[in-house]
């Protein structure tokens, strides 16, 4: 197998397009579509490639002395919209969407209940920014100060920072890291959280 085919085994995989992995690698879909074509024999961003497909750039460039991460200790999860992330204690298991979205690689020890979101708005900025990905877990309580999912109201969902209010009452705020926007409080509004984020992941971004 060549290097233009265990990039393109990769890719689909990850179920990800040529622009997708693109973008993740931060070089263009030219470039990508090049190398899959076997025009290109030895890209110059090997190992941004490698990461963004969650492999070892020695393996991508022989094939032979590591295997791809994903083999190690890992498994996929979906990688969820706010939309679909707000549905999901009340909808049917993962398993049951299989194929309606993509997914990434995570280390084996999260739970089998846990999904991936792409952070949407600029709510959390300047920490997490639009297009950065987190990984929830639906099987953790928050300690206070952790990084949460939660649905407010109906099946809008939202990600805020999670903090108790008072002693022994349950309820809780979800503080947004930029002060352009509010506080939401569960004495005020029906919010139940989903899980704790215990993954960030940042791409490269476009300048």
């Amino acid at each position: 197998m060549s290097l233009a085919s265990r990039i393109r085994q990769r890719r689909q995989e990850l179920n990800l397009t040529q622009t997708e992995l693109a973008e993740k690698a931060g070089i263009s879909q030219q470039s990508i579509e090049s190398i899959e074509n076997g025009r290109t024999k030895k890209p110059r961003n090997i190992i941004e490639i490698a990461k963004a497909l969650q492999s070892h750039p020695e393996w991508l460039l022989n094939g032979k002395s590591i295997m791809p991460i994903s083999e190690v200790n890992s498994r996929r999860i979906p990688l969820l919209s706010y939309v679909q992330a707000g549905l999901f204690k009340d909808a049917n298991p993962i398993t049951d969407y299989e194929g309606n979205f993509e997914y990434i690689l995570v280390d084996d020890d999260i739970s089998a209940n846990a999904f991936a979101l792409r952070v949407e708005g600029d709510s959390m900025t300047p920490e997490f920014k639009e297009g950065d990905i987190v990984v929830i877990d639906t099987e953790i309580w928050p300690n206070p100060g952790e990084f949460v999912f939660a649905k407010n109201g109906g099946n809008q969902g939202t990600f805020k920072k999670y903090r108790p209010t008072g002693i022994g009452t349950g309820e809780f705020e979800l503080v947004p890291l930029n002060p352009d926007y509010p506080t939401l409080n569960s004495h005020d509004y029906q919010i139940s959280l989903i899980g704790v984020m215990v993954e960030h992941r940042i791409y490269r971004r476009k300048r």
